[in-house]
């Protein structure tokens, strides 16, 4: 399912952190600015905000079950429960006071189909329903009080076409419209109570990437093609922030990428950000603010690690 280069010595992989802020030239298109790294090297993760502290679970290899925590105030970071068991290229979000690690793939053995919740004052984590198809680097994003759960590479080492959405008050899971282009390492951002599904690749290779752009109405659980993002690239996450939809980094052709492309549903039409201090892929995403923290991932293709901490602010 995996294609990796081989092993690159660890004093590659470990990508330091510069305390100053990095600027794009020209005309305004936000800046990045660097923070403490994440204690742990990591790639393949996931990452989410709630009360405040960024959260970052998951990871290639023996990081696998690790979940720890960022204070943007305090810029400090602290290990928090650990998962139940060590899993990467998981889906997750935050809602109603906690958050849910959906998902993924459970090390040596494929995807899996469980999902987790993690309720911060306790540090405990509970074991909710499963969902009803089994899938790892799929993307998630949060709709009208549910968590939507979208495409990814199933049992079958295929991509699966699932879109499926967990209640977390009923602890119940739904099937909805197929997603029309299935793929994997996909990103997800949802706005205006629309989700939008955002490049990716196809049944995991590295050679066939996409720029494919995706639209679905819970209404009328319905998709539609919408502008395709200007690069092609997987291994991709994004963030909504001001009714604009941010996709950072990833990689195409066994190189990583620096990129930041900007949607904007209202106009349909694509833009170009600052790009990243550090190119990679497997990162995770999470919103503090008006701040996009973007942590973790690969350095180089394959299986590299980082504890990258960038923050990108929005021009």
């Amino acid at each position: 399912m995996f294609h990796f280069k081989r092993s690159i010595p660890w004093s590659l992989l470990f990508v330091a952190s510069i305390a100053w802020p990095v600027v794009a030239t020209g005309q305004d298109r936000g800046k990045w600015t660097i923070r403490a790294p994440l204690p742990s090297p990591r790639t393949e993760v996931a990452a989410a905000q709630l009360q405040g502290k960024i959260f970052v679970v998951g990871g290639l290899g023996r990081s696998g079950n690790l979940f720890e925590e960022f204070d943007p105030g305090k810029s400090t970071w602290r290990r928090r429960a650990s998962l139940p068991r060590p899993l990467h290229h998981v889906g997750t979000g935050a809602i109603g006071g906690k958050i849910y690690v959906i998902g993924g793939y459970l090390s040596g053995r494929g995807p899996v189909d469980t999902v987790y919740a993690y309720d911060p004052s306790a540090d405990k984590w509970q074991t909710r329903t499963p969902m009803p198809t089994a899938r790892g680097a799929l993307t998630v994003g949060i709709l009208g009080g549910k968590i939507y759960a979208v495409g990814g590479v199933g049992a079958n080492k295929k991509n699966s076409s699932a879109n499926e959405s967990y209640d977390p008050v009923t602890n119940q899971w739904t099937k909805h419209a197929p997603i029309p282009t299935p793929r994997d390492h996909l990103a997800a951002g949802v706005i205006g109570g629309r989700l939008y599904a955002i490049g990716g690749r196809v049944d995991g290779s590295h050679a066939k990437h996409l720029t494919v752009n995706e639209e679905y109405d819970p209404a009328l659980n319905r998709w539609r093609r919408r502008t395709p993002m200007p690069t092609r690239r997987s291994g991709i996450a994004a963030a909504s922030l001001g009714g604009k939809i941010f996709v950072f980094g990833g990689e195409a052709n066994w190189r990583t990428l620096n990129l930041t492309e900007i949607y904007d549903p209202g106009s349909d039409s694509w833009s170009t950000g600052a790009v990243m201090p550090t190119a990679r892929h497997g990162f995770g995403v999470a919103i503090s603010g008006q701040e996009i923290y973007v942590v973790s991932g690969g350095p180089k293709a394959g299986a590299t690690y980082s504890s990258v901490n960038e923050v990108f602010t929005p021009p």
